[in-house]
């Protein structure tokens, strides 16, 4: 249930701050956002799969403990990055 090369590298590349950036907070909680989202479907699914909700929830709870850096560090940054995202109401 990995995601495709191309898409991942159409996530860096489109939440990258610059040609080489990989590893900014920005890139990581996309890509951890769109994890999420491609599990999210299964566990409707599969109810009783308790395993793999577990490597779900680390998954939120490392994407949580990344957008909290980002709004220390820089409240614009975060607030652009979850606007794009869509993930606060």
């Amino acid at each position: 249930m990995a995601m495709a090369g191309a898409q991942v590298a159409e996530i860096i590349k489109s939440n990258a701050r610059s040609a080489s950036d990989t590893g900014s907070p920005e890139v990581q909680v996309a890509l951890l956002t769109a994890r999420i989202n491609e599990l999210t479907p299964h566990f409707k699914q599969h109810l009783k799969d308790h395993h793999g909700r577990r490597g779900l929830l680390k998954l939120v709870n490392q994407r949580k403990r990344l957008l909290a850096y980002l709004k220390d560090k820089d409240a614009e940054r975060y607030t652009a990055l979850i606007g794009k995202l869509g993930l606060r109401k």
